[in-house]
């Protein structure tokens, strides 16, 4: 698979943008379990021209990134082609624009999945952004605006014809929001139109490895894009790369293991922020997901969500450790909700 210049091997993996996710301590623990390649959390156009210092300070990139993306987002094209030049004074490997988000607050403006009820505009917004950069400029969308109203097709045609590298596409309607099943027929046609010349990546509910081949094998896109299913879950990455290779499955981390693994994540994130306390806080949708099916978790679990230094973190990890000696959590049963 091709964006620009920049050749990605196999069936690469990517880490999908999300908001209040994909910061650096995940990035990092994703890549660490082989992810491909990653993105930022998607960023507002409009507070990204005005120079938001929180809004920049999720573009920062790092050398453990590369390949990378940022994604942004906005209705406005004129902000959208600032934006994106501004973001590629960051050195992005390509830049990604946001047309899939459902959240009412950036669809009410404009923005988001909202393109999927006007595709002219979202195709001259798309090759505005592709005219007014040097990087590869990708698209991500979803299949339509509601069950009766799929034109993920003509997206991805209009798309093409606005010069994107490739296209993403999530198997829900904005109508799903996160609930439902992706349907990924729609994804596999898109795919296998001879008229479409793109990259089509393939996203939705992939949240184990036999899953990964499954919605590979039915559509043959070229690349998977893990979001909700590789939270609380980085080595998904790594089980999904030697299913793929091998067909073997690779097995499920003990408590213990999970442990270390958060206690770097932890490790990292308060290198990075300056407050310990935001560098705690911004980790618990994380921790919520890290320790699913163990019996009797519940108080362990209320107890790190409410956590709110490094050393609270610390005493409860040290206590999950101990008293869930040699358990394995069971990822079959969780959701991606």
């Amino acid at each position: 698979m091709k964006l620009g210049n920049l050749e990605l091997k196999n069936t690469p993996l990517f880490l999908a943008p999300m908001e209040d996710v994909t910061f650096k301590s995940f990035r990092w623990m994703c890549k660490k379990f082989g992810a491909d390649v990653m993105y930022t959390e998607f960023i507002s156009s409009e507070a990204l021209v005005r120079d938001v210092k929180k809004t920049k300070l999720k573009m920062e990139l790092f050398d453990f990134d590369r390949p990378v993306a940022i994604q942004i987002y906005g209705h406005n094209i004129d902000s959208m082609v600032r934006a994106a030049q501004v973001a590629a004074e960051s050195n992005p490997d390509f830049i990604d624009i946001n047309f899939g988000c459902p959240m009412k607050k950036i669809v009410r403006h404009g923005a988001g999945a909202a393109f999927l009820k006007d595709l002219p505009a979202m195709q001259e917004m798309a090759a505005a952004v592709v005219k007014a950069v040097q990087f590869p400029v990708t698209a991500k969308t979803r299949l339509g605006w509601t069950n009766d109203d799929k034109p993920v097709m003509e997206a991805a045609l209009r798309m093409q014809d606005a010069g994107v590298a490739a296209l993403a596409i999530h198997g829900r309607t904005r109508e799903q929001l996160y609930t439902g099943k992706a349907d990924w027929t729609l994804i596999g046609e898109v795919k296998n139109n001879p008229k479409i010349q793109i990259p089509i990546i393939g996203n939705g509910d992939i949240n184990s490895a036999e899953k990964a081949k499954q919605l590979l094998d039915s559509t043959g896109v070229d690349a998977l894009m893990i979001g909700r299913g590789a939270i609380g879950r980085p080595w998904l990455f790594a089980e999904i790369k030697l299913y793929l290779e091998t067909g073997e499955l690779l097995p499920a981390p003990n408590v213990q293991q999970i442990v270390e693994v958060i206690r770097e994540q932890i490790k990292m994130n308060l290198e990075w922020r300056d407050d310990e306390r935001s560098g705690i806080l911004m980790l618990r949708r994380h921790f919520a997901k890290y320790f699913p099916g163990l019996p009797n978790f519940r108080e362990l679990k209320i107890a790190l969500l409410r956590a709110e230094s490094a050393e609270e973190v610390s005493a409860i990890l040290d206590q999950i450790a101990t008293v869930y000696s040699g358990f394995q959590p069971d990822y079959a049963s969780a959701t991606l909700q």
